[in-house]
């Protein structure tokens, strides 16, 4: 079982005001205490999750510590320490529905919303898959957990899911609908002698010590009498051993078998409560946005309401703890108030990206945006995100406001001359981010042009630099949809001389012979471009349609979602029935033409076609000239030939967050390879990264080796595909492994597979010329 990573340090920010409280009204300083920093670099072959924290739904508060859930994942804070749950830290599933902790056996438990179960006790996580994986039809989502005694009751749109939690396992079902059927349980409770279940039928109850609570017959009906009206009850806690229910907006109080109101704004509508500390906690958010957190004393008085836009902006759940309040924001993160205020927000992206990543020194740029499958809007305003030594950014019109009509950005490149950000927007236009400097490029500094039939979009779906540093433009749904940013800053638009519906482009690509290669998706193939002399002259330009079948291109299929450029010069194109690799492109367009071949890959005893039928949505190379492909189901690595599977990464095999892969970028410094899915971004550590030529900049990591270590040590910085020799300090060789681009990797054992002694090791390096020197030395302190 994957253990859980231990510390994330708070990076406090201080910002002065004021928090107004009604009933009394009381002033207090605040502050707000951000968590930016993440997790260092991971060792090679291990993983990390960069996943959105601000969005919290839920917050749970133990002896020790407070748990939060997000929409994605789980953390907590204990004193100044956070610690992030998921899947790359020993979760089974992301996608969070609930989170309940149970006193008795001091274990936290997780409902997703795929309806699995993590229980979660210190290090160790317990997963229960009965409920995911069970065939049952209906509604298994998990709507509200409660814990007492040992047992975990989940509230689903089946009924209520009894779970043991020492055993970790179902033990009942409890189908509670009238006449037996499925009736969606909202949340329910248990106070000295009954059950009580909120459901979509009303409010219902059932004597803890029956024989059998899985009869529906056992089940009273309370709601429709006693002052509770009939239909859907929202929510029940217990408050000083009295039952407290959510009904329409209004909170009543269940005692001697009456209903009577115990609070209720018909101002204000409630979105959740929760007792805590002989208080019931109510959060509430009117339509137009206004948000706020009240306090209910045990008689229904306001003792604290606590507003603050910007903090509380979405209050989704709040708990007590030493009477400070902690609040569950889906926009605002987890804060807690008290004397002071303090903002717990674990560094991560904003949300989601399926657009186009890149990686430059070390520093990740996402496309955030999107389009549909049908290529329209997703009205995505997300931006730009950045990740770099550690630390996760945005740019947006939030923060940017040259950017106010921009939105679903999908390419991004960055300038070979000045190392500025070019960002397509998919009806916004170019936008150049360039230090502090803005420019959006539209109809009036350009020759962009809108899309037929959309007078308003300018659709920039596709961007890459030449070798002359000319910026080619996809300019989807335009009359002349390939346009140019020559390096002279001048603008040229163009046309492609072959019918596609739509005048639908995107990728580009341009391959050694400073060609353009265009994907127009929807089925239409790829164009290539060769504009001759100069882009000026188009008398002696050059036009390819690439399609499948032989005499036309020989692609695996025409609905192509990727075109790659590797270290051979061959360009690697998927589509929806898998891989084609062109290994002429420079013969493109000579008169024997250059078809692309379909690679033969083995696996097991078969063999077949590479990714035959599969949809190939990203490929990328990384420092050993391999490929990284993503699909619909998962990830491949595959050999520099594509006739060798080395990895194969799913969401049931490894900590990926989803087998949905939309993007993927590799750093090729550190090998990182940065995977962006359906559910969110995470990363894997690598063994290749790009070749250096400077031996003076070799680096072992981690180096000295710390006592204990029983991981893969980093040679990097070597010369593509180098020799890699570790000696004794006489010379004596200990073991010998070839580069993978410009990495080595070692375990640290000598060739029978033995861990050699602890002490000084030489690392000598042999390039392909021949010449062989000593580049740095290894320490270990934990050989035998």
């Amino acid at each position: 079982m994957r253990g859980i990573l231990a510390m994330q340090t708070l990076i406090n920010q201080s910002i002065t005001g004021v928090l107004a409280q009604v009933a009394p009204v009381i002033f207090f300083i605040f502050f707000f205490n951000y968590s930016t920093a993440q997790e260092p670099l991971q060792p090679i072959g291990q993983w990390r999750e960069h996943l959105p924290y601000q969005n919290t739904i839920q917050v749970v508060a133990t002896p020790s510590k407070i748990y939060a859930a997000t929409t994605y994942s789980v953390f907590s804070v204990e004193g100044e320490t956070i610690k992030r749950f998921s899947k790359t830290t020993g979760l089974n599933d992301i996608g969070v529905n609930a989170i309940a902790w149970d006193e008795t056996t001091q274990q936290l438990v997780i409902g997703y919303s795929n309806s699995n179960i993590d229980v979660v006790k210190d290090r160790l996580v317990k997963n229960i898959g009965d409920v995911k994986r069970s065939t049952v039809n209906g509604d298994k989502t998990i709507y509200h957990i409660y814990c007492k005694n040992g047992k975990a009751y989940l509230c689903t749109g089946l009924g209520i899911i009894v779970v043991d939690l020492s055993r970790y396992e179902i033990m009942d079902t409890w189908r509670i609908g009238t006449s037996g059927s499925q009736a969606k349980v909202n949340g329910m409770v248990q106070d000295a002698t009954h059950f009580y279940a909120v459901t979509e039928e009303g409010l219902k109850r059932a004597p803890i010590n029956s024989a059998n609570l899985a009869n529906f017959q056992n089940w009273q009906l309370l709601s429709g009498a006693n002052g509770l009206r009939v239909g859907a009850v929202q929510m029940v806690m217990l408050l000083n051993s009295e039952v407290i229910v959510l009904k329409d907006n209004t909170v009543f109080r269940f005692v001697n078998n009456m209903a009577t109101p115990f609070y209720t704004d018909p101002l204000w509508p409630i979105v959740s409560i929760n007792s805590a500390e002989n208080k019931l906690l109510v959060a509430q958010r009117t339509a137009t946005g206004n948000s706020r957190v009240i306090v209910l004393n045990s008689n229904g008085t306001i003792e604290r309401t606590i507003a603050q836009p910007g903090i509380i902006s979405f209050p989704r759940w709040a708990t007590l703890k030493n009477n400070e309040v902690w609040v569950a924001d889906f926009f605002g993160g987890l804060s807690k108030f008290g004397i002071t205020t303090e903002r717990y927000i674990p560094n991560g992206p904003p949300g989601t990206a399926t657009g186009e990543m890149v990686v430059h020194k070390n520093t990740l740029y996402v496309a955030a945006g999107s389009v549909n499958d049908a290529w329209n809007y997703t009205y995505n305003r997300s931006g730009i995100y950045t990740f770099s030594s550690g630390e996760w950014k945005n740019i947006n019109a939030s923060n940017t406001p040259a950017l106010d009509t921009t939105l679903d950005f999908l390419p991004i490149v960055i300038d070979p001359r000045n190392e500025s950000v070019w960002a397509g927007s998919y009806g916004g236009g170019l936008v150049n981010l360039n230090g502090n400097t803005t420019t959006v490029y539209k109809q009036s500094n350009s020759t962009l042009q809108s899309a037929i039939g959309d007078p308003t979009s300018y659709r920039v779906s596709g961007l890459a630099f030449d070798a002359n540093n000319n910026l080619w433009i996809s300019n989807y749904g335009a009359a002349q949809n390939l346009q140019v940013r020559k390096a002279d800053g001048s603008f040229k638009a163009l046309s492609i001389p072959f019918f596609h519906p739509e005048n639908a482009v995107s990728e580009i690509e341009i391959d050694d012979a400073n060609q353009v290669w265009i994907v127009s998706p929807k089925g239409n193939g790829i164009f290539v471009y060769n504009p001759g002399s100069s882009i000026d002259n188009l008398n002696d330009d050059k036009w390819k349609y690439l399609r499948t079948g032989v005499g036309n291109g020989n692609l695996s299929g025409n609905d192509v979602f990727t075109i790659t450029k590797d270290k051979n010069g061959f360009m690697w194109v998927g589509t929806a029935k898998g891989i084609s690799v062109v290994q002429c492109p420079e013969q493109i367009f000579e008169p024997q033409g250059c078809e692309a071949i379909l690679p033969i890959v083995q696996q097991d005893r078969f063999a077949g076609f590479l990714f035959q039928n599969e949809e190939v949505r990203t490929i990328a190379v990384d420092g050993a000239n391999r490929k990284w492909v993503g699909t619909r189901n998962g990830v491949w690595l595959i050999s520099p030939d594509g006739d060798k599977v080395i990895y194969r990464f799913t969401d049931d095999n490894s900590p990926l967050l989803s087998n949905d892969i939309k993007r993927i970028a590799i750093d090729p410094q550190t090998g990182e390879v940065f995977i962006a899915t359906f559910r969110g971004i995470c990363s894997f550590r690598s063994t290749a990264t790009d070749a250096t030529n400077n031996a003076d900049k070799v680096l072992v990591f981690p180096n000295p080796l710390p006592p204990g270590y029983n991981g893969t040590i980093a040679i990097r910085g070597v010369p593509g595909n180098a020799t890699v020799k570790i000696a004794e300090l006489n010379g004596r060789l200990v073991y010998q492994v070839r580069a993978l681009g410009g990495q080595a990797v070692w375990d640290g054992k000598n060739y029978k597979g033995e861990k050699i002694a602890s002490g000084v090791y030489l690392v000598l390096v042999r390039d392909d010329t021949g010449t062989e020197r000593t580049v740095t030395k290894i320490v270990l302190t934990s050989g035998r």
